[in-house]
């Protein structure tokens, strides 16, 4: 049984930056979260679809950190989802030059016995009907389930997107996104609204100026890394998801307090990703590099203040 169970794409992407180009690489959201949670040493499992030009290799890759890919169905005939994207100089937007969902436009996702009791469930982005799909799978409620989507199933998918909200405990989304979902520009505001949809828990990643994480009436901000050198912004945001998922998974403490770690881990193993094109440096991160990150986290945000 797995742990942690993850629901997304497994594609390829071929990514365009300031800095170079590529051709097709291995990437997809699945891929980013399950990468990001082996870093915490949690086995988990993949329901995703790839078609039969996926190289044996990228599963071999995937297994070697302890990720199941059984649930990962493989259209011999099929064409695995492909993305192009341009990224502009700022690296904070970018074109979407291809999307081709090929074996994705039909898939019907099933859920191996062996992962259909996870303890913690991760819903990458994806169709919210696929999302629901696996939800109906699983008969015993997980620990904690967090979802990512995105403002383009909020465009087209809003009634099924909120059949899903209304079925987790985490949502995590952009500030773009969150104030999309909410009709709120202030972000308190917005996470106010969202708690109704249905999570107890709403992150707002705001890429480049960190995380924000509201439970009620409590806030808690993380920063995000000033870094000397931005690269690939690619998969960063499921890298997070997959930072804080992992983390969760690994202390099976799904506190307020716990989740603020969690947002600092996401946050920590997010700052890696975006130093090389696609998942290299997260294929490549050991835990020494990760301690000492999390050292500079720390000292970024503490201080000693006298309240007079």
């Amino acid at each position: 049984m797995s742990k942690l169970l993850i629901v997304g794409t497994v594609a390829f992407d071929a990514i365009e930056t300031p800095f170079g180009k590529t051709d097709k690489i291995l990437g997809g959201a699945a891929t980013y979260i399950s990468l990001s949670a082996s870093q915490f040493g949690v086995e988990s499992g993949i329901v995703s679809v790839v078609g039969g030009d996926f190289p044996k290799e990228y599963f071999k890759k995937l297994n070697a950190k302890n990720i199941n890919t059984d649930g990962i169905e493989v259209v011999e005939d099929g064409k695995t989802f492909f993305w192009k994207g341009k990224y502009h100089n700022d690296l904070n937007s970018r074109d979407t030059l291809i999307t081709d969902l090929n074996v994705l436009a039909d898939f019907n996702p099933i859920v191996p016995k062996k992962f259909s009791q996870p303890e913690f469930l991760m819903l990458g982005n994806l169709h919210p009907a696929v999302q629901m799909a696996v939800i109906n799978q699983i008969p015993v409620r997980p620990k904690l389930v967090v979802l990512d989507t995105m403002n383009f199933w909020m465009d087209n998918t809003w009634n099924q997107l909120m059949e899903v909200i209304a079925k987790i405990d985490v949502i995590t989304i952009n500030d773009e996104e969150a104030r999309q979902l909410s009709g709120e520009y202030s972000l308190v505001k917005a996470a106010q609204k969202i708690y109704k949809m249905g999570p107890k828990y709403v992150v707002i990643k705001k890429g480049e100026h960190g995380a924000l994480l509201f439970h009620e009436d409590n806030v808690f901000f993380a920063p995000a890394l000033p870094l000397e050198e931005v690269f690939d912004p690619t998969g960063a945001g499921d890298t997070f998801a997959g930072g804080f998922i992992g983390h969760m998974a690994k202390t099976e403490d799904i506190s307020f307090e716990n989740m603020k770690r969690g947002v600092i881990a996401g946050s920590n193993l997010a700052s890696f990703c975006v130093e090389k094109f696609g998942t290299e440096r997260m294929e490549n991160l050991t835990h020494n590099e990760i301690q000492e990150r999390l050292l500079q986290f720390k000292l970024l945000t503490q201080f000693d203040i006298e309240l007079g």
